[in-house]
């Protein structure tokens, strides 16, 4: 008989641990597509913005050292991420074949300017930042005009602060959606074993010392099931990959390496702040309120 409940007792115990580390794996699975998201929505917006160029049009009586050295003065600047230099002949003969004629015929001179479309890294695209590099090149004595979209680069900056926004109001609330769950499935497994910690907690044994070894296995629990979501989140990876490879996420090392970080430190965190307060419950409990 008492082999038989010994044997049920066991059984009961594994269903309980399946149950929390299912419940953490698929927790922390959707909190990691989320924080895929919120990484790679960084990596779009900084893709989008370095598509962006300021265009520095040259006065004509620039020399062509003069004109290289301003070249190579701004491929060092801390906000360029590459330029392109477009010769007044080539603006002119982009232009013909955008009209469809020789407009240089009926004008008699070709009234463009040499150009050099300077594209800006991510952190510079800002309306702020723009304008103060608006301001130091037309200081220049090389540079005749400076253009860029200045709407494009207002309504870019809007939209990608609301975006944020609302992936980080989303991701709060999907995180603590996630306590709740795991938490609700630790209390259970713990709810099993109150008469124990009541007992030990009888003959003596402390707070801390009760509270280490639950600890310990529901830590071991979420670790267990972080590897689970992090397989889960490897298949979803090489299909995305595999049919998005614009987004290069298999060769991003960079972030596979905070998702992966996070999703084990997130479950750390949250099965030991569970743990601590749902043996803490049980711990200040009365004897005749275990039956409850």
């Amino acid at each position: 008989m008492s082999s038989k409940f010994d044997a049920y007792q066991k059984r009961r115990l594994l269903s309980s641990y399946f149950s929390v580390v299912v419940s953490i794996a698929l927790v922390l699975f959707m909190v990691g597509i989320l924080g895929l998201v919120l990484l790679k929505s960084t990596f779009v917006a900084n893709r989008v913005k370095e598509k962006v160029a300021i265009t520095l049009f040259l006065k004509d009586n620039v020399s062509t050292k003069n004109r290289n050295n301003f070249k190579e003065s701004l491929q060092k600047e801390a906000f360029t991420r590459t330029i392109i230099y477009t010769s007044k002949e080539k603006a002119a003969k982009i232009y013909s074949e955008e009209i469809g004629e020789d407009f240089l015929k009926f004008l008699g001179e070709n009234p463009l300017k040499n150009g050099i479309d300077i594209y800006l890294k991510a952190d510079f695209v800002t309306p702020e930042k723009m304008q103060e590099l608006e301001e130091r090149f037309l200081k220049n004595a090389f540079v005749s005009d400076v253009s860029y979209d200045k709407p494009l680069i207002n309504l870019l900056t809007k939209n990608i602060k609301r975006i944020s926004f609302w992936l980080l109001v989303v991701s709060g609330f999907f995180g603590l959606v996630a306590m709740i769950l795991i938490n609700s499935s630790i209390r259970l497994s713990i709810y099993s074993k109150r008469f124990n910690i009541k007992t030990m907690q009888m003959v003596g044994a402390t707070k801390g010392f009760i509270r280490r070894p639950f600890i310990w296995q529901s830590i071991k629990l979420g670790i267990l099931g972080a590897l689970l979501a992090i397989i889960a989140l490897g298949v979803v990876v090489y299909y995305v990959d595999k049919y998005a490879p614009s987004l290069a996420l298999i060769k991003d090392y960079v972030t596979l390496g905070y998702l992966v970080g996070g999703v084990f430190i997130a479950a750390f965190l949250i099965t030991w702040i569970s743990t601590f307060f749902a043996t803490q419950r049980f711990l200040n409990l009365k004897t005749d309120e275990l039956y409850y």
